[in-house]
């Protein structure tokens, strides 16, 4: 047997009801569409997904609120308390914090906060770092800079 010798198994496939010639089709004069109304009609069965039979839409009766801020940027971040799997005296990059799965993604930008706690020295390079976490980074013995 061959991929173009594949069909369906006897009996499996009917034949399309031609809808809407009369009586002899076993779907009356209505086809099948049941009695007036916008479904009934030709070319007229579909409505928009936010259609709700012509009352005024949800999202128009819902009053507009808040507002997106262009200017945001977007942190990755990452706490103090979740350096402790690297080892003493290690370079701590974006390109380290993605293959410990710490970040989701090494272009984006990065900032350190201080939550949680930190022993062994080590040098990181973020983007941005809070005050605290500056702090607790030093008084280890480590070193907070810049990412480049």
């Amino acid at each position: 047997m061959k991929l173009g010798e594949l069909k369906p198994a006897k009996g499996a496939t009917h034949r399309k009801k031609r809808l809407g010639t009369g009586t002899g089709s076993g779907r009356g004069g209505t086809a099948g569409r049941g009695n007036k109304g916008q479904k009934a009609r030709a070319g007229k069965g579909k409505t928009g997904v936010y259609f709700e039979g012509g009352q005024l839409p949800h999202h128009r009766r819902v009053p507009k609120s808040g507002f997106t801020n262009f200017n945001r940027v977007p942190f990755q971040v990452v706490n103090v308390g979740d350096l402790t799997e690297f080892p003493a005296g290690a370079q701590v990059t974006p390109q380290e914090l993605k293959a410990m799965g710490l970040i989701r993604k090494s272009g984006g930008p990065v900032k350190l906060l201080a939550t949680g706690e930190v022993a062994v020295a080590l040098q990181v390079r973020v983007d941005a770092a809070s005050e605290a976490a500056k702090k607790k980074i030093q008084a280890a013995g480590g070193q907070v800079g810049g990412r480049r």
